[in-house]
């Protein structure tokens, strides 16, 4: 009988969770300030806005599934492990461009064509995403890999996400005390309230602080985790994943990427996730359009609304253990997806100023739940299949970079304001924005999420020299499977 493998220590534990700090810093920019950046700050109209992150979206889709079957097939550097040296390579691609996409152009000016621009960030945006990319699904990989117990895997994944708000909290309280040290700074009234051109200099520190703190978490995360290694472990870890493989096939090899291609759970997970990264991406895209253009907030609210959410996910991040271990997976999506109808209802009857805080604590604690949730549910899916389980991260990821990056570009295509000033209809249509795209997608993964009493999340099939059916491989998603864990 294989040994079970033991917890991970605390420090290893917490040494783990800072190596994606880089990636939540600068993702915490990209997707809360790009637009209103390089609309409100370097005059870009909203279409241009708009494709400079579906160009994002797009490298990083792409990458993402590529770099995934990369990971699994390649051996790393040396001793290194192959998750480590393509976490490395990730690292170093985000830090070297990530400053040039909030500065502008070198040598920029008023007789500058805006579609030179375009072309200047389009590569320092393509080399971040892969770098992004690479570094997202190396660190993903290693969770199935580290720990073997499903309720280990879901407190390695809140340690992660727990990082992932103190990232987003770290990027808004630093801004708040940018815009605080502005405001103080300046004299004329309007510098307090408006964003423009002034506050490239604001833009450009965040940067560069964001890229400092991250490079400390990098180094952390390599010195402190150590990447098993296949040829050093004598034996396969005991998993207790979302597939019952104790009655799989006794000479079915373990999934390779291609396996996965054939497995409905693959893409019914797949959905659930995208729809979960569209209601956290877009919002994240939106809420400082929506608190400039409809609530017509001073600009540090920008910064003061996306901290007060962070802080109440953060917060909740260390409810998800204990709520996913006594009411399984499904029951906490649930109760995720019904605090993000709530946030959509609330915003699209109240649009007073002091409301908006509570919005904000709903949105913030209904994301956490459901990012940490359908990560956990992924790495149940990938159980030991260990060896492909960044195609499975990545393919998983491309669905939602593509999604939000189409998403957007929808969005700002159907903006009413087609120049580089905003007019009297934006406000009603980021109004719009925030409370119906949220809600609808919320309901759509609700929908999906029914539909697993109907059609139970299970490998299905057994891959011997080709594909053959199997029923006795079979168990679904359901919250018996994680109450009764010790």
């Amino acid at each position: 009988m294989a040994d079970e493998v033991p917890s991970l220590p605390l420090c290893a534990r917490l040494s783990y969770a800072v190596g994606h700090f880089l990636n939540d810093l600068c993702a915490s920019m990209w997707f809360t300030y790009l637009l209103v950046y390089y609309h409100s700050v370097l005059d870009f109209n909203n279409y241009n806005a708009g494709i400079l992150l579906l160009v994002g979206q797009i490298a990083d889709g792409f990458c993402t599934p590529l770099i995934g079957y990369e990971s699994d097939r390649t051996a790393g550097c040396g001793q290194y492990g192959k998750r480590k040296t393509w976490h490395l390579i990730g690292s170093f691609s985000v830090l070297l461009s990530f400053p040039f996409i909030f500065n502008p152009p070198v040598g920029s000016g008023e007789d500058i064509p805006q579609w030179a621009e375009l072309i200047y960030f389009i590569p320092f945006i393509v080399v971040f995403q892969f770098g992004w990319a690479a570094t997202q699904i190396s660190h993903l990989s290693l969770i199935p890999e580290l720990v073997a117990k499903d309720y280990e895997r879901v407190e390695l994944t809140a340690f992660r996400n727990a990082f992932t708000v103190v990232a987003n909290i770290t990027v808004f309280g630093i801004a708040w005390l940018l815009f605080h040290f502005q405001a103080k700074q300046s004299r004329d009234p309007n510098v307090d309230n408006n964003l423009g051109k002034q506050d490239i200099p604001l833009f450009r520190t965040l940067a560069l602080i964001v890229i400092g703190i991250g490079f400390v978490s990098s180094m952390v995360f390599h010195i402190g985790t150590r990447e098993k290694l296949r040829n050093e472990e004598g034996h396969v870890s005991v998993h207790t994943p979302l597939v019952d493989n104790s009655k799989r096939c006794p000479s079915r090899p373990l999934l390779q990427w291609k396996h996965w291609l054939k497995e409905a759970s693959f893409y019914h997970v797949a959905f659930m996730y995208m729809c979960t990264r569209l209601i956290i991406n877009l919002s994240q895209t939106y809420i400082a359009m929506y608190i400039t253009y409809t609530l017509k907030l001073p600009k540090n609210y920008i910064a003061m609304i996306p901290l007060v959410m962070y802080v109440s996910g953060f917060l909740s991040s260390f409810l998800m253990k204990p709520v996913n271990k006594y009411f399984g997976r499904n029951m906490t999506y649930f109760f995720g997806l019904v605090l993000i109808l709530a946030f959509a209802f609330w915003v699209w009857f109240f649009q007073i100023e002091k409301s908006i805080f509570g919005a904000a604590i709903l949105l913030g604690t209904g994301s956490t739940t459901i990012l940490v949730t359908s990560l956990a549910m992924t790495a149940d899916l990938i159980g030991e299949n260990t060896q492909s389980g960044a195609f499975v991260y990545g393919s998983m990821s491309f669905t939602d970079k593509v999604a939000n990056g189409l998403g957007v570009i929808i969005i700002q295509g159907l903006h009413p304001c087609k120049t580089e000033s905003c007019c009297a209809q934006c406000g009603p249509f980021y109004h719009l924005i925030m409370a119906v795209v949220t809600g609808g997608i919320a309901f759509a993964a609700l929908v999906s999420l029914g539909a697993i009493r109907i059609w139970p999340i299970k490998i299905r099939s057994c891959h011997d020299t080709g594909l053959m059916e199997s029923s006795a491989t079979e168990k679904s998603i359901d919250s018996s499977d994680y109450g009764a864990i010790n």
